[in-house]
């Protein structure tokens, strides 16, 4: 089969578009002819993270096909059924944190930037009916981290304000559809106008420049969870904005992971600060029921052939995208 591979040079420079051997398939595992793929931020991390003297590796961590072959021990799953893939492997039930052992998709084990793959039958879920194969390949690790962002960990109910700072990535375009969907008022924040603009036509109530005065743009709103996700360039002006009493969740950084907090100020605001990171397979069910009830669809930006990896991790790395992008795989 044709797969995308890191090996041998740290970075992006280590990737190559090539023959690897198709995976077998035994036991409680089913083996997917994968149509689509989805891409992450996460995949360029991989590239820094998996190390020259590892075995090859295949990224990738979204994905939706049609089952192949099943092993002998599953019951549930059939061959010819069109199956997205949940990415978080070992962590079953919601809890405070994922459990010991908890592992995403695409490292250590080969992900979904190939022709085929081979996962546990406990990790897939039919493909939702409203769904094309590029939205369905794109969804499951975006679509989980929003979901528990803002109803597991933030706990989201209808009529609160969520601001969501640096709109345009597939997490933060999800989020902004489940807030609207249950209800929420929206504001936005981005560096570029055209992004804000798309914002708009998603739903977005409010959309102000990242660069500018938040305080001062937002002094007649109240917001009552604040998706973080930016890192050391916003954290400060997020704590800023955020109500007395209010909460904010991160999940991720794309600017610098350590900030500077006066705690003074914290603690008089009665601030409640929460972490997220993925989530559970109870969860990622919870997700795609939520999205079927409301008819959800991932907004794609683009995709791109498996043989164009080169072009697609540079797009992504160079945050171009507004919305999700992925693979388009030919079997």
């Amino acid at each position: 089969m044709k797969a995308i591979v890191h090996e041998k040079t740290e970075g992006l420079d280590g990737l190559s578009h090539r023959d690897f051997d198709q995976p077998d398939v035994q036991g409680d595992m089913v083996r997917i002819k994968l149509k689509t793929a989805g891409m992450n931020r996460r995949d360029i991390a991989v590239t820094s993270r998996h190390k020259t003297d590892q075995p090859p590796l295949i990224p990738g961590s979204d994905g939706a096909g049609v089952v192949e072959a099943v092993g002998e021990d599953v019951k549930l799953i059939a061959p010819g059924d069109e199956v997205i893939i949940n990415p978080g492997l070992g962590w079953e039930k919601n809890s405070d944190a994922p459990p010991q052992g908890f592992e995403i998709l695409g490292l250590p084990d080969h992900g979904t930037f190939a022709e085929y793959i081979t996962v546990p039958a406990s990790n897939v879920e039919h493909k939702p009916k409203h769904l094309n194969w590029n939205e369905a390949g794109v969804l499951p690790l975006a679509a989980l981290t929003a979901y528990r962002v803002l109803f597991t960990r933030g706990k989201v109910k209808e009529g609160d304000t969520v601001m969501l700072p640096g709109i345009g990535s597939g997490v933060l375009t999800f989020a902004l559809k489940f807030a609207k969907a249950a209800g929420a008022r929206v504001i936005v924040t981005s560096r570029s106008e055209e992004k804000l603009k798309n914002a708009k036509e998603l739903g977005a109530d409010v959309t102000i420049l990242t660069q500018s005065d938040w305080k001062e743009e937002l002094k007649n709103e109240t917001v009552d969870l604040l998706v973080e996700s930016i890192g050391q360039a916003t954290f400060n002006k997020s704590l800023e904005i955020i109500r007395k009493g209010g909460t904010i969740v991160t999940f991720g950084a794309t600017t610098e992971d350590e900030v500077k907090v006066d705690i003074r100020q914290f603690f008089y605001g009665q601030y409640n600060l929460l972490g997220s990171t993925m989530g559970s397979a109870e969860e990622f069910r919870e997700m795609v029921k939520f999205i079927e009830k409301h008819e959800i669809k991932p907004e794609v930006d683009r995709m791109f052939n498996l043989s164009e990896y080169k072009e697609a991790f540079e797009y992504l790395r160079d945050s171009k995208n507004f919305g999700k992008i992925g693979f388009t795989i030919e079997a």
